[in-house]
């Protein structure tokens, strides 16, 4: 399946159905081209004739390539949608399909494992880190048994409520944090 790309934030990305494929794009005028697109390779699907059939299929094609030379379609796999799915992480986003996935994704969207790339401490009680992915977290009333947080530190976030986390570093005792950025 395509979609066709309109400025949008990088959350903005549609499942593409069973062969894993995706693409960005904004909601209306993506769903609205790539429903002509299906339709119109569908439709080449049914023609009998083997002739006529790759000849619709090549012209189909062709404005699909054209269109992604052009910068109005992008196809990525799900290896980039999981990726983007770890970096959205921790923000708020609009309920997409490509955000819900399969089994594994859906693990991804409460919990993630990561890597502590930075750290610094901002109070005694106040720390602001960034993740491998380029994530910044900040945890504003951390116990005194915390350990200093410093680069390479394993961490777990896991999904709490009002869009704050439970960040769990190094297997210490879980601390309550939210993404700033």
């Amino acid at each position: 399946m395509i979609h066709s790309r309109v400025k949008t934030r990088p959350a903005a990305l549609f499942l593409a159905g069973a062969a894993g494929m995706l693409a960005v794009g904004g909601a209306a005028p993506a769903m609205a081209q790539e429903a002509d697109y299906l339709a119109a390779l569908k439709a080449c699907r049914a023609i009998e004739d083997e002739d006529d059939r790759l000849a619709c299929y090549d012209a189909k094609v062709g404005a699909m390539v054209s269109a992604s030379e052009a910068g109005d379609v992008r196809i990525v796999d799900r290896e980039d949608v999981r990726r983007t799915r770890r970096q959205l992480f921790g923000f708020t986003v609009p309920d997409l399909d490509i955000l819900e996935g399969d089994e594994q994704d859906k693990e991804t969207s409460e919990l993630l494992e990561t890597t502590i790339t930075s750290a610094r401490q901002l109070t005694n009680k106040a720390w602001r880190f960034t993740t491998a992915e380029g994530a910044v977290w900040e945890i504003s009333n951390a116990p005194t048994r915390l350990a200093p947080i410093k680069p390479q530190d394993k961490v777990i976030f896991k999904r709490a409520s009002l869009g704050y986390y439970f960040i769990r570093i190094n297997g210490q005792m879980g601390v309550k944090g939210k993404r700033i950025q």
